[in-house]
Order: structure tokens, then C-alpha cells, then sequence
């Protein structure tokens, strides 16, 4: 087992769910990019560059692409809590997985960008 599999499994079964459907997201979307635990939480990496970050909490997922891929897709997140940094997607919505596999796709084009 390894530590997003254990930080997965410490929230109740609900958030488990969406917290796996989130991750298998990612996998799809870039399926050899590496999983670690950065800042406590969830991160994918790719080219050693952080992609996304994500955390369950009591009434929401968190969601952490970088400030400019939140202002990127500032119109398509209407309706959600966003801060600079960070995307909250309530738990009694179903994830918008098509909304986040763009977010991943631009951090990875951004990624590529740069490398």
C-alpha cells in the first residue's frame, strides 16, 4: 500500500470515493505520472514538476492546480469556491471529472512547456 492509498483511506467511505475517482482521473489522464505526499496531501508530479494537488476534507474535496490555470478556466468554475490557488468542490455535487481532466491537461501542457 502506499502513502495516497493510506491518506485515501482515513476519510469516511464517501470522500474515499470521490478521492479515488479524482485519482484514477489523473491516472487517465497522464498515466505515467508519479504520486507522492506533498504538504501533506495527495500530489501527482510529472518531469518533477508538480501537476495537481488534492485533499478530502469534512465538506469538500480540494483541488490544486496553480493560480493560473484557476484564472485559465475562471469561467468554467463559476458555481465553485476558488481562491488563488485552490478549487472546492462540494461533496454533495458529483465531481466535474470533464472540467478537471482539462485543468490536468493544461498543467501538463504548461509542464511541457517549460521543459
Amino acid at each position: 500500500m502506499n502513502k495516497i492509498d493510506e491518506y485515501i483511506e482515513k476519510f469516511p467511505l464517501d470522500i474515499q470515493e470521490k478521492l479515488t475517482i479524482l485519482r484514477k482521473s489523473v491516472k487517465n489522464v497522464i498515466p505515467d505520472c508519479e504520486e507522492t505526499i506533498k504538504y501533506s496531501i495527495p500530489t501527482f508530479t510529472l518531469k518533477n514538476k508538480n501537476i495537481i494537488h488534492f485533499a478530502g476534507y469534512k465538506n469538500h474535496i480540494g483541488l490544486y492546480p496553480t493560480p493560473n490555470v484557476i484564472n485559465l478556466f475562471c469561467d468554467e468554475l463559476r458555481g465553485y469556491k476558488v481562491s488563488k490557488g485552490a478549487i472546492q468542490l462540494p461533496l454533495d455535487d458529483k465531481l466535474p471529472i470533464d472540467l478537471i481532466e482539462k485543468i490536468i491537461k493544461s498543467r501538463v501542457l504548461d509542464i511541457n512547456k517549460k521543459t
